[in-house]
């Protein structure tokens, strides 16, 4: 069980997660982080909490998933911020997702994906609209600063 508060309707959100993982194509990851920030708070949720809670409940979502390797679900497509695999080391479920990371050719040799590379950027905005979802935050570093105009703050 878990020690912090959970969604009005546990189901109805993962329902909402399933349904965006179902788009991350092959070759490409997201985030806990990056789907909670397409799905909005649910009502009755404050928005400040909701943007502590969201991660932790799509990691629950997930969790249902990877659980039980649901097939239509690519639950391994989807990773911890600093591109890591958040499943304790030695369960079965994250050896499966290691292994599918490893045949998109995701990870590195730390075992690690590089977002900046490999994250995914989120369903079209059609869809996102069809589906009464916000735009997802990147997961890529923004450019470097070019050198051109000197900032001051």
């Amino acid at each position: 069980m878990s020690t912090y508060p959970q969604p009005p309707n546990p189901r109805a959100y993962h329902e909402i997660v399933w349904e965006i993982v179902r788009q991350v194509p092959r070759g490409v990851v997201t985030t806990f982080g990056q789907l909670a920030s397409m799905i909005p708070a649910p009502e009755g949720v404050e928005a400040k909490d909701y943007e502590k809670l969201a991660p932790r409940w799509v990691g629950d979502a997930m969790n249902a998933v990877s659980r039980i390797d649901e097939p239509t679900i690519p639950w391994h497509r989807v990773i911890n911020s600093k591109g890591g695999i958040s499943l304790p080391e030695e369960s079965v479920s994250a050896a499966i997702q290691r292994a599918r990371l490893r045949a998109e050719n995701l990870l590195d040799q730390k075992e690690r994906v590089d977002l900046d590379q490999y994250g995914w950027e989120g369903p079209d905005a059609a869809w996102l609209e069809a589906h009464n979802l916000r735009a997802p935050k990147s997961l890529r570093k923004p450019p470097p600063d070019d050198g051109g105009q000197m900032r001051l703050f």
